[in-house]
């Protein structure tokens, strides 16, 4: 049995037909990008489904449940942590793996896992599934990494990229209106099962959507159709290529520039886990009720999927796809919002105004999110390890997620909401700081190293 599950997730062979004519090429190459595209974005659109769904709910499951603002921060942070280390681990599976094969089956672990979470009741119960569903989650993004590197060239990865990544954020929107919807409806787990239901549905769709790489149909690698020099290619010792586990210490264990962006992915996210996972319980202290607070909040993921998108395209555009400029402006604006969106939250304030400020944290958040932990490191990175590469940053990523659970649980109890919007705009200015240590490193020209 295991023996068949290794062998169903083992990338699809190269095809032994290599395709010559090129309209066939073409017309292949058109029709796959587009399929990849739209199975990798709506994939993860569900997966967002099953994640942030306890986000939206949190005021409601903490009363139903009986626990506390400490113990729900605990819960956000334990996941994370299986969410943040399953990735890195995910990363290297998925260099190894099939795309499709890969990113279905953690969607359908998911998605079961969500059918029947709302009615779980024993804390350490809830810990436990919801600490293997971040596990299972975090086998979402490095298959649509390595699908993104291998299927979209260099000169046009930064705006497929973030437009791509527009779907956590769609994602977010989406499950934040079925969660109000829920919440309506008097039915507060109904946010869990639904999702699930969804989800199981999707999982096996991808199945019979998604592919592997090119070359699996028998097409040239994208760097070749396109004509377009790879940022970065392995070297080979002697006439041999290095191993797998070579690559993996040389261009991502042992890559200066890779943990440089890996710290500043930790305070990043920080900010946006802070502002997002606890924007509900900071609004309803503030006097708004439940379903507006979930509401408005929907904003946030919204706008921000514009924030993404045109960080992408501008850096394309404007500095021939380099990525540290953009993150910078993004993350300078980002302390503005930041302030306006703690100062002009409460009841007394017109609803459009709160929104506003919702809109452009998640506006300027989602740009350096997006390409911090994506496209710079494609950039720093070689193709056979940039699963990995993005699951060692996307971990760091999630320290800091665990540090917005726990970490802003602890703020707000010694502080208050006033400690975790300072928090916020320090860890801008720190994430900065580690962001201009890679700005010689992200050459425009390419980096040939073999």
């Amino acid at each position: 049995m295991l023996s068949k599950l290794i062998n169903w997730m083992k990338p699809l062979p190269d095809t032994e037909i290599q395709l010559k004519d090129e309209k066939q090429i073409a017309n292949l190459y058109k029709f796959w990008r587009i399929r990849m595209f739209l199975g990798m974005y709506i994939g993860y659109i569900v997966y967002y489904f099953t994640r942030k769904n306890l986000s939206f709910v949190a005021t409601a499951f903490m009363r139903n449940v009986g626990i506390t603002k400490m113990e729900f921060g605990i819960l956000n942070s334990l996941a994370y942590i299986s969410y943040g280390v399953g990735k890195f681990l995910s990363g290297i599976f998925a260099d190894k793996c099939s795309i499709r094969t890969f990113m279905a089956l953690g969607l359908i672990g998911s998605s079961i896992i969500n059918l029947f979470f709302g009615f779980l009741y024993s804390l350490p119960f809830i810990t436990f599934f919801w600490g293997i569903n971040g596990g299972l989650q975090s086998m979402g993004f490095p298959p649509v990494a390595k699908g993104l590197v291998y299927w979209f060239s260099p000169s046009e990865r930064a705006t497929k990229w973030t437009l791509w990544s527009s779907s956590h954020t769609v994602g977010t929107f989406l499950i934040g209106i079925l969660a109000a919807w829920c919440i309506g409806l008097g039915d507060w787990r109904a946010t869990f099962y639904v999702p699930g239901i969804i989800g199981l549905i999707t999982g096996i769709v991808l199945l019979f959507t998604l592919t592997d790489k090119p070359s699996s149909l028998g097409l040239p690698p994208i760097d070749i159709y396109h004509n377009d020099t790879l940022p970065l290619k392995k070297q080979t010792k002697g006439q041999k290529s290095l191993s797998h586990m070579q690559i993996l210490f040389k261009y991502v264990l042992f890559n200066p520039f890779l943990w440089s962006l890996a710290i500043a992915y930790t305070f990043i996210y920080f900010i946006r886990f802070a502002t997002l996972d606890w924007g509900t319980v900071f609004m309803t202290e503030r006097g708004l009720s439940e379903k507006n607070a979930a509401f408005l909040l929907g904003f946030m993921p919204l706008i921000g999927t514009l924030g993404g998108i045109s960080s992408g395209w501008i850096s394309d555009k404007f500095f021939k796809g380099r990525c540290a400029p953009i993150s910078i402006i993004y993350l300078l604006c980002l302390i503005f919002s930041l302030w306006g969106m703690y100062h002009f939250t409460n009841v007394s304030t017109p609803w459009w105004l709160i929104a506003l400020f919702l809109s452009l944290v998640g506006f300027f958040v989602d740009g350096p999110q997006n390409l911090v932990g994506g496209v710079q490191v494609s950039r720093i990175t070689v193709q056979e390890s940039i699963g990995a590469a993005c699951g060692f940053t996307g971990m760091f990523g999630y320290l800091g997620a665990f540090l917005s659970g726990i970490g802003a649980a602890w703020i707000i109890e010694k502080w208050g909401w006033h400690g975790i919007f300072i928090s916020c705009g320090i860890f801008c200015v720190m994430a900065i700081l580690f962001i201009i240590i890679t700005w010689k490193r992200e050459n425009t020209k390419p980096i040939l190293n073999q």
